[in-house]
């Protein structure tokens, strides 16, 4: 079919940003709580395209997926690597129900309704809204040995199967959390969040995310009262503040926490802005200070890589922790695959976690070199690192493994995948060995994506009515079905089974579907973080479980349709 619009059969690369541009303005258009996302607002706008005949021929497309889902499987890396243990098997559960449950409703529709490997491959990435199953899916068609016609209307199947069914499937997974979820529990999600994070809080008040953990500052006190030690001092105030310097006259005398502290003594004192509140009334005035102007508080980033620290929340670590080792050093924020966690008390950390300290250079350093490694700053990416992983996962991807006197292999994007695991896992314990910033393989993971969809659409247009004319709304009702029972088994699951809270479990539901518009309306309408303690690990597991039974699907029903 010959492009009938001049300019982009004259330059077809102009074809693919046109989609790109538009499908992003229009996943941003929000309907309530639901928002069709970037991906499928380009594959939308590609179908329409595709109308016209214009395509985009050659490997950009497998270029793109191999780019994307690199990127994917580097940031979910260390968590993935992390809850490969008898902890993270809690929350794995979960992701293991997302996968059966999606595998065997799929299967059953291929059965009752005669669907081909595309359209199932389709179905099974959009109910469940995991769009990196598009790619896997489509890879494994290339591996069936079609003739090349038989091939593309399959691969335009994949696509309007998925167009059709990730609409309902995202619907679906944003009303189940937001509503049908919290009410089944017979919670109130706001209500009970609040109540799990002041359980939380409660140990020492210490929080993230909120105004708890405040901007750190450094003021000057003169002693007025006799009695006081630097460690009585910082009891008092909770260890929310340090005594950095001491003056006694016109000499400085060294800190420790058996010093008396004397009438008149000017003392340095940094930490919290609220619990410097009460420090007037505990030590004196506060004075203009004569040891404040060459003090510079830093605020630096660490990977968390120690073994000894596994296991164990912010607050189990400074009660722990040697004084002189903990002294003048505050936690500001712990991060897991870039969202912040919601309290230092009672949620572990884990190898891979970003923990932001805060403090004088020297005490962060200090407490930094025990606590991990730090993050290198800048904005350039190793490209010989990243150059080499993706060749090893792309050899890996083409190793073939003979089951049953059938060829099995993980394919460019299964080989891919499993590099950038390895290589996010990697660099979260040993930073110092190439760089890969998170806006880098964040814009690789957006594009590549955008870029493999929009190719894949543009082929799939002028064969999507036809899939449409055969199966009319059935492919959405069974979408619905892939994303609803799925969630009400795990919400079974994890509430009478694994007795996990319900602000948590609701996010870890929204995470084994792998959705970011779900957990962004949980959060919201929680007006919490917590849920995200369970997204992370159920979004890490099941971003990799979900691509890698794309083939799977295809290849079973592939078996159907003989």
């Amino acid at each position: 079919m010959q492009c009938s619009v001049p300019l982009f059969d004259a330059v077809p690369l102009i074809t693919v940003f046109v989609c790109v541009v538009l499908g992003q303005l229009l996943g941003r258009i929000k309907f309530g709580p639901i928002q069709l996302g970037g991906v499928c607002g380009a594959l939308l706008v590609a179908l329409l395209v595709g109308q016209t005949g214009c395509m985009v021929e050659g490997s950009l497309k497998d270029f793109a997926f191999a780019l994307f889902i690199f990127a994917m499987g580097f940031s979910a890396g260390p968590q993935f690597v992390e809850n490969l243990n008898l902890r993270g098997l809690r929350f794995g559960v979960l992701s293991i129900v997302e996968v059966v449950f999606v595998f065997g409703i799929v299967m059953l529709a291929v059965n009752l309704l005669s669907l081909d490997p595309g359209t199932a491959g389709g179905l099974a990435a959009g109910a469940a809204t995991e769009s990196a199953m598009v790619g896997t899916a489509i890879e494994a068609l290339s591996r069936l040995g079609l003739d090349p016609a038989a091939f593309k209307a399959l691969q335009a199947n994949v696509v309007t199967a998925y167009t059709l069914t990730y609409v309902f499937g995202l619907i679906t997974i944003v009303l189940f959390t937001n509503l049908l979820a919290p009410r089944l529990l017979g919670i109130d999600l706001k209500a009970e969040s609040a109540r799990l994070s002041k359980e939380m809080d409660d140990e020492n008040g210490e929080s993230l995310g909120t105004p708890a953990a405040p901007d750190l500052v450094g003021r000057s006190y003169r002693v007025a009262h006799p009695g006081l030690t630097v460690a009585s001092l910082e009891a008092s105030l909770d260890a929310r503040v340090a005594v950095e310097r001491v003056r006694r006259a016109t000499a400085q005398v060294p800190v420790a926490q058996d010093l008396a502290l004397m009438t008149g003594d000017e003392l340095l004192l940094v930490g919290r802005r609220d619990a410097m509140l009460d420090a007037h009334a505990l030590v004196g005035p506060e004075v203009a200070g004569t040891e404040t102007n060459d003090i510079v508080l830093v605020e630096r980033e660490y990977v968390m890589t120690n073994k000894e620290a596994e296991g164990r929340t912010v607050a189990d670590l400074r009660r722990e922790a040697p004084v002189e080792l903990r002294h003048g050093v505050f936690v500001k924020s712990v991060k897991r695959m870039g969202m912040q966690l919601p309290s230092l008390n009672k949620i572990p950390l884990q190898r891979g976690d970003m923990v932001t300290l805060q403090g004088l250079a020297e005490d962060v350093e200090r407490a930094g070199a025990v606590m991990g490694q730090p993050v290198p700053h800048g904005n350039k990416t190793s490209l010989v690192f990243v150059g080499l992983a993706l060749i090893v996962g792309l050899c890996i991807g083409h190793i073939s493994v003979h089951v049953g006197g059938a060829p099995m292999t993980l394919g460019s994007g299964g080989g891919a995948l499993v590099s950038g695991l390895a290589s996010g896992w990697l660099l979260s314990r040993r930073p110092t060995w190439g760089t890969f910033p998170p806006a880098a393989y964040e814009l690789l993971k957006d594009l590549g994506l955008a870029v493999f969809v929009v190719c894949v659409g543009l082929s799939a247009g002028p064969q999507a009515a036809v899939l449409l004319r055969e199966h009319g709304m059935a492919l959405p009702v069974v979408g619905i079905c892939v994303s609803l029972i799925p969630a009400l088994v795990s919400l079974w699951v994890g509430h009478k089974l694994l007795r996990i809270d319900g602000p948590i479990l609701i996010g870890a539901i929204a995470g084994q579907q792998a959705s970011t518009p779900a957990i962004s309306a949980v959060v919201q309408t929680a007006n919490s973080a917590l849920p995200v303690v369970g997204y992370t690990v159920t979004y890490a597991l099941s971003n990799v479980l979900l691509p890698l039974m794309g083939p799977a699907v295809v290849f079973v029903a592939h078996q159907f349709s003989r």
